[in-house]
């Protein structure tokens, strides 16, 4: 049964946090390689939890190329599949002090996983050390042609109007787009059923096809349909309009008070050395600052960002003060 609980937490400006000024990509990329990242050597490794070509896999390599130059070292990206990118997260608790290691990881593996799993074999804040955000992506809300609303308004009346018909296909249970499903309902007041899909691409199916009315999923899996004709995406999560879809207006264009963002984030065991997250914050700080390594984000339809470790630290602190009263209230509880 659709819950209704309380209102969602208001939510945290993340990209107001952000660093994304051509000047700061200027000056990036006229230091050259820096006196902090010439005492660096032998390899180091970037840990991926997904399988090679995903969204994750892709911010990880043009970081890697980069990285590789910036400090003269081989860095090799690892793809650890297995458990929704928890196995990754497990298996690097308690890397011996002298490896060189970094996880690149998203809110499931890092803020939604410990609230959901009991039996979680690693602890985020014992465990882990955020050391330099990369990516963000925006939600969607989209409906099929089936469907005669074309904006947010439209679409809450005609939940609060059809209140059998109201289901909303997700990617997956317990995912980030479940979640903002409900704190979409929470906020307007409405009684959603969530229908979880395996993926994408069958909740994609349904929509389009009309089995399913309204589809919430991450805005890089709904913008193809979209740009096709064949689902209407009503809204947009960011706080403000995505690059990748400048006509489609966000929630609080549509008097919605609401915003989120995902992200992808790169964490260092706590066994490393204080010296060595320092250097690779600095690092990837100056690389995502540079306006070709920039340019290669947008070109794979990802938003780069550019954090300090202590923004990226209150950024992931902000976040999970947003989405935990969500899933909690949720009373999600994971089949496995």
């Amino acid at each position: 049964m659709p819950q209704r609980l309380e209102p969602a937490p208001p939510a945290f400006n993340r990209r107001k946090i952000l660093i994304h000024t051509a000047a700061a990509g200027a000056l990036a990329a006229s230091v050259g390689v820096p006196r902090w990242a010439r005492a660096q050597s032998g390899p180091m490794r970037i840990v991926v939890g997904y399988p090679p070509g995903g969204g994750t896999d892709r911010a990880a390599r043009l970081v890697a190329d980069r990285l590789q130059q910036l400090l003269k070292r081989t860095v090799v990206v690892e793809n650890r599949v297995g458990a929704g990118g928890r196995l990754a997260a497990q298996q690097l608790v308690n890397t011996p002090p002298d490896q060189t290691v970094l996880l690149l990881a998203n809110p499931a593996v890092m803020s939604v996983s410990p609230l959901i799993y009991k039996d979680l074999k690693y602890d985020v804040q014992k465990d882990y050390v955020p050391v330099a955000a990369v990516t963000d992506y925006d939600f969607g809300v989209a409906v099929g042609s089936a469907l005669p609303v074309k904006e947010v308004q439209h679409m809450l009346a005609w939940i609060r109007a059809n209140p059998t018909k109201a289901n909303a296909g997700v990617p997956g249970t317990g995912s980030l787009p479940h979640f903002f499903s409900l704190m979409l309902s929470y906020m307007a007041q409405v009684n959603i059923e969530v229908v979880g899909y395996r993926g994408s691409a069958p909740l994609i199916t349904d929509l389009i096809g009309g089995q399913i009315p309204l589809a919430f999923d991450t805005l890089d899996s709904l913008l193809p349909q979209h740009e096709g004709g064949k689902l209407r995406i009503l809204a947009t999560s960011g706080l403000k309009r995505s690059p990748f879809s400048p006509t489609v207006p966000t929630f609080k264009e549509q008097g919605l008070p609401l915003s989120a963002v995902g992200w992808n984030t790169f964490f260092a065991p706590s066994t490393t050395p204080r010296a060595t997250v320092e250097l690779l914050s600095k690092a990837v700080f100056q690389i995502m600052s540079e306006p070709e390594t920039r340019a290669k984000f947008t070109a794979a339809k990802m938003v780069p960002v550019a954090m300090t470790q202590a923004q990226t630290e209150a950024s992931f602190k902000a976040f999970n003060t947003q989405w935990t009263p969500v899933i909690r209230r949720s009373g999600f509880k994971p089949e496995s």
